[in-house]
């Protein structure tokens, strides 16, 4: 049929209501209320003005009036947090609340001033002040006021960039994601969110099918349904038996074509998501009528699901019903969580518990001094005149106490792991890395071994024919047409054009003087290109017999290793042709094609020849070898049983023996080395021919001369593994994978086993860290497992994407070793942090609990600490978390699992720059007067004006952590600490904005920062006792390690046997490992600051690794388990 050129609403004589109706019928039901109405589905097409061959014709106006009356093919997001409820999740800190709330106590007190109530009257000591001071009471809490308002914005600045940034990030994937239509004849790739109902889109293996739709043609289409049904077995796709094709669902085999008859929030999962309010807001404007009809609808649909597993955004929502009739699912393997977010919580619960009893500690030194000396010793009575000047004095411990807190407990690390995440994620898509999740490039710089593809990853995917077996000669470079009997030609251009799937083709170069472009599978395309070669052309065939018109096809999937169509013949008869690995494909030949293009007989003897003279020498060579074969069946015998494979596919006839280059990348053996110098091994997993791959291994580097690593074909690694029952054994295979280099013709089973393999593995000190690379759909069992799973961007399947961590989106080998770059230099940025956050914390507790307790006025007051504890914070989070990767990277050994966070080197540094800054801190504090001749700090009055005696004393304090900061980038011992400084501008933006606030609120900050304006001399000192600790910095490195045996490294892992018993727990409750939760389930601690910015980044996480190719991404975990995560 011809499709219009322009429609309008009226020319579609079919209604929204009448196809969500029909999509909701399954299997046989749909098949007959399709005959019942239509009549069948090219009548249905008719009704939508749609071709089944051409599609619609797809001008713009057409486009519109079909999304006015379908709907679009866009589920709008959740709402994202606006910035005043990032600002309410920021407040709920409760140190915050508390110094909130005493900040407006103090404020109330400051204004009240009862008769007889001044400290004169009330001979209260440490409480005289003077008259006009008094009266500026109120400024401290209006200070403390405004240092929460700034670090509350600056935390709801920070998350809300980071949604806004993740946001982008998603949109421009959803953006880029296409799919296969056909309209006004023509194949084309337009955006998934183009889509219209109407549409004809091709579907094949591995795709995710973006919309609900009919099956117009198919050849053996299995379709994975269990994201809607929960049902794990692929269900078959026929147009008598079962045409209904679901979005959200994924192709699992075969390929065919599709009429779209649902989009959006139409479709059935649009329906489910509907019945969670997803898209509300777009929906506000229809009618109660139509609303009600639309919660009917879903209501329905979902009765005819057993199980929806969603998620979407943070959510994770899990619908069941007919829940009894199910049966309990089998436990699946979960992959453990972060190593460094579990380090890190582990460690800051520590940390927060010794913050928490020295600010305690403190509160309770300060308040029974305060009691003992004015109740005690001067037996003063507590009258109600005096009331509010003693809870002014009382309420000031108390905030000096939460202060201590606020700075002991290091609620940066969070802030500063998302971050440094964040920043590496947008910097590792410019390295062709599209990370999924964030925790997988963190934990990609921990990767002990890496399982790689062949194709494609460490080749250059652009295949050709360079040799061919035909007609009993072995042609090492193409041979000329002439050369081949015409019989022989004609099979090999009918064979290889209509046994390629039709989407692979060869179009013209993108410029003068390029190569054809490969469009499609890229074997395919060197079969087609081969016949190109041969002066052959394969259009012309398929224009003869169009893809409408195969009988049969048998697609390629791992367990066949080849392809079959079946073709019929006008006289009855059938002709089909195969095309596979091939020793499975030859194996299964009687005959072959001689050099008169005769077909004779092929025994055993001469399988082992063919082996041994052509197969082997092509192999070695690195060339994947591919035998291209037919079989006749007369039309006078029984038609076959087309179902029964064994009894089809064999008595082939042997037409050729193919050779096919894929040159190995030029980056990669570099790549390899630098891997390996990394302390990471990389295995090569293929389900190439042994020889074909140890070839391609020995070019790539992964093979060395003389070395005894071990390649093995599948066959031979499942024997090596098994018993004698044909069960795996752990023994068994710790026997073979430390060697294992090479596993050829492999199946997706068995990368699987390999993968689980080592990860169970304990034979190393060490757990190991597997990263995977696939691009099937039967490699997303391997996927999920290993700890990182990289899917290939270019020649993935949509399938493979969904189940890994990191996209390659150049199918590029060297963008791994950029990703275990990126991966280490997160850790190490997170040490940098805790090694200037710690020095921070030690100094400034010790400080401020001494100076309480000792001197009558604390030498750090309240709105100092937190100006010290955003430095720290916020500040140092974006300066140490933002550096860049170098080369220096991968020449260590990976981190590992089990390695203490902090490191001796670490603690060395920390604990003497700790007693540095003491020492600087404690002799301004008790000399500090006499050496600058200047006002006795100690001996003036809390509530007096600001002294430059104590100023001093925080100002150089400041300045030390500022130049700390500096000799923090280093933390592996490294003595130029300058060192690529200035290709960080951020880090040398907030150091210099740093510098700059801090000489403002020293000189113009006064009563509100109790600061007193310092002279240019005493400026100078200040920071001459900052650089002092670069110098000092220069001394600790020159002390050798072996010297401080005593130092122990700080956030080792527990005890293994621990671990097991716990591992054994979570495996039967199917929950993630998080050593981190355990801890906290242990120390019950409630008073750690940092709970609700892990909160925040959570969400912000949660946001990112919602599924970046589909809004229906099965839900890995439930709603109760989501609680007890937040």
């Amino acid at each position: 049929m011809v499709t219009p050129v322009s429609i309008v609403a009226k020319d579609l004589t079919i209604t929204l209501s009448e196809l969500r109706n029909l999509m909701e019928l399954r299997k046989t039901d749909a098949v007959k209320k399709i005959q019942a109405n239509y009549g069948d589905i090219n009548q249905l097409c008719k009704r939508l003005k749609t071709s089944p061959t051409d599609g619609i014709y797809g001008i713009q106006s057409e486009l519109d009036t079909r999304r006015t009356v379908f709907g679009k093919n866009y589920i709008p997001p959740k709402k994202p947090q606006t910035f005043l409820e990032l600002v309410w999740d920021a407040l709920q800190d409760p140190t915050l609340c508390f110094l909130i709330i005493a900040a407006l106590i103090s404020l109330g007190l400051s204004f009240y001033h009862p008769p007889g109530g001044s400290a004169a009257a009330c001979h209260a000591t440490d409480m005289e002040e003077e008259d006009e001071e008094e009266e500026m009471g109120w400024i401290e809490g209006c200070a403390i006021l405004l240092s929460v308002l700034c670090v509350v914005l600056v935390t709801a600045f920070n998350d809300w960039s980071k949604e806004k940034q993740f946001q982008g990030l998603q949109r421009r994937i959803e953006s880029e994601q296409k799919f296969t239509v056909i309209r006004k004849g023509e194949v084309i790739q337009v955006p998934i969110a183009d889509l219209v109902v109407g549409d004809v889109a091709q579907i094949k293996y591995g795709d995710l099918i973006p919309a609900d739709g009919l099956l117009l043609q198919g050849h053996d289409l299995k379709v994975d349904e269990s994201s809607l049904t929960g049902e794990s077995d692929h269900v078959k796709k026929s147009l008598t038996a079962d045409p209904m094709l679901l979005s959200g669902t994924h192709v699992m085999e075969g390929s065919g074509k599709m009429v779209i008859t649902a989009v959006g929030i139409n479709s059935q999962a649009g329906i489910i998501l509907s019945l969670l309010g997803v898209g509300e807001t777009s929906e506000k404007t229809k009618d109660k009528d139509n609303k009600a009809k639309k919660t009917k609808d879903s209501s329905e649909a979902a009765k005819n699901l057993d199980t929806v597993d969603i998620e979407r955004g943070d959510e994770d929502v899990e619908i069941k019903t007919n829940e009894e009739e199910k049966p309990k699912k089998a436990p699946s393997h979960k992959k453990e969580k972060s190593v460094l977010q579990a380090k890190l919580t582990r460690l800051a619960v520590q940390i927060g518990e010794g913050g928490l009893a020295m600010s305690i500690f403190t509160v309770v030194i300060l308040l029974a001094r305060f009691f003992f000396i004015n109740f005690v010793m001067k037996k003063l009575v507590w009258t109600k005149e005096c009331t509010p000047l003693y809870l002014r004095r009382i309420l000031k411990d108390l905030i000096i106490g939460v202060t201590i807190l606020v700075v002991a407990v290091p609620e940066g690390l969070p802030l500063a792991v998302t971050i440094s995440l964040a920043y590496s994620v947008k910097q590792m898509m410019r390295d062709n890395n599209l990370v999924r999740h964030l925790d997988a490039c963190e934990t990609m710089g921990n990767a002990t071994t890496i399982c790689s593809d062949k194709t494609g990853t460490l080749t250059m995917n652009r295949m050709t024919v360079v040799q061919a077996f035909i007609g009993n000669m072995h042609h090492r470079v193409i041979a000329e047409p002439n050369s081949i009997h015409p019989t022989t030609l004609d099979c090999l251009r009918k064979g290889i054009a209509t046994n390629c799937a039709y989407t692979s083709k060869i179009a013209s170069p993108e410029r003068r003087g390029g190569l054809p472009r490969q469009l499609g599978n890229k074997t395919e395309c060197a079969l087609l290109g081969f016949l190109l070669e041969l002066k052959q052309d394969y259009e012309a065939i398929r224009k003869m017999i169009p893809e409408e018109q195969l009988y049969k096809v048998y697609t390629f999937n791992s367990e066949r290793k080849s392809m079959s169509t079946v073709l019929k013949n006008d006289d009855g008869s059938y002709q089909m042709f195969t095309k596979g690995a091939s020793e499975i494909v030859l194996q299964k030949c009687c005959f072959i094609l001689n050099e008169d293009g005769e077909s004779v007989a092929f025994e055993e003897e001469d399988y082992a020849l063919m082996i041994k003279n052509v197969i082997d020498p092509m192999a070695s060579e690195g060339l994947r070898t591919i035998c291209l074969a037919f079989r006749d069946f007369p039309a006078n015998d029984e038609e076959p049983d087309w179902d029964d494979e064994d009894d089809i596919i064999k008595d082939l006839t042997c037409i050729s023996i193919v050779g096919i280059e894929d040159p190995v990348r030029p980056e990669v053996p570099e790549a390899i080395r630098k891997c390996q110098n990394a302390g990471i091994v990389v295995r090569m997993v293929t389900g190439d021919n042994f020889n074909t791959a140890r070839a391609i291994a020995v070019k790539c580097g992964i093979l060395q001369p003389g070395d005894n690593s071990l390649c093995l074909e599948g066959k031979e690694f499942n024997r090596r593994i098994r018993n004698s029952e044909g069960e795996i054994e752990q023994e068994l295979f710790d026997k073979v994978w430390p060697t294992l280099r090479v596993l050829a013709r492999s199946s997706p089973s068995d990368k699987y086993n390999l993968v689980d393999g080592i990860i169970n593995s304990n034979i190393t000190k060490q757990r190991q860290v597997v990263a995977v690379t696939g691009d099937g759909t039967n490699d997303a069992p391997a996927l999920k497992r290993a700890d990182v799973g990289f899917a290939m961007g270019i020649a993935g399947t949509d399938v493979a994407k969904e189940a890994s961590d990191i996209i390659l989106t150049d199918d590029n080998f060297s963008s791994i070793v950029k990703a275990v770059m990126w991966g280490r230099n997160v850790y190490d940025s997170i040490s940098k942090f805790l090694q200037f956050q710690l020095t921070v914390n030690i100094v400034a507790v010790i400080v401020a609990f001494t100076g309480a307790c000792i001197t009558q006025n604390t030498p750090l007051k309240a709105v100092q600490m937190l100006w010290v504890n955003l430095i720290m914070d916020t500040f140092a989070s974006l300066a140490l978390a933002t550096e860049k990767p170098t080369e220096a990277l991968l020449k260590r050994k990976p981190y590992g699992r089990n390695k203490p966070l902090i490191s001796q080197i670490m603690m060395k540094n920390i604990l003497f720059q700790s007693i540095y800054q003491l020492a600087v801190v404690f002799t301004l504090l008790f000399a500090g007067e006499t050496l600058f001749d200047i006002e006795n700090g100690r001996t003036a009055a809390p509530e007096g004006p600001p002294t430059q005696h104590y100023t001093i004393v925080f100002n150089a304090f400041v300045m030390m952590q500022i130049f700390n900061e500096i000799n923090a980038r280093k933390v592996h011992g490294e003595r130029n600490v300058f060192e690529g400084i200035f290709t960080n501008s951020i880090f040398c933006c907030i150091l210099v904005g740093t510098l700059i606030v801090q000489i403002l609120i020293v000189q113009v900050g006064g009563k509100p920062f109790s600061c007193a304006p310092l002279t240019l001399e005493q400026w100078l000192w200040s920071i001459l006792l900052g650089i002092g600790s670069l110098l000092w910095g220069q001394l600790i490195v020159s002390i050798p390690n072996k010297c401080l045996c005593f130092l122990k490294e700080v956030g080792e892992d527990i005890v293994e046997a621990e671990d097991e018993i716990f591992e054994e727990e979570v495996a039967e409750e199917e929950k993630e490992i998080d050593y981190g939760e355990r801890e906290f389930l242990h120390s019950q601690l409630l008073w750690v600051r940092g709970l609700t910015r892990i909160q925040a980044q959570c969400r912000v996480v949660n946001v990112f690794r919602a599924s970046l190719y589909d809004d229906l991404e099965a839900a890995t975990m439930g709603p109760n388990e989501m609680v007890s995560k937040l």
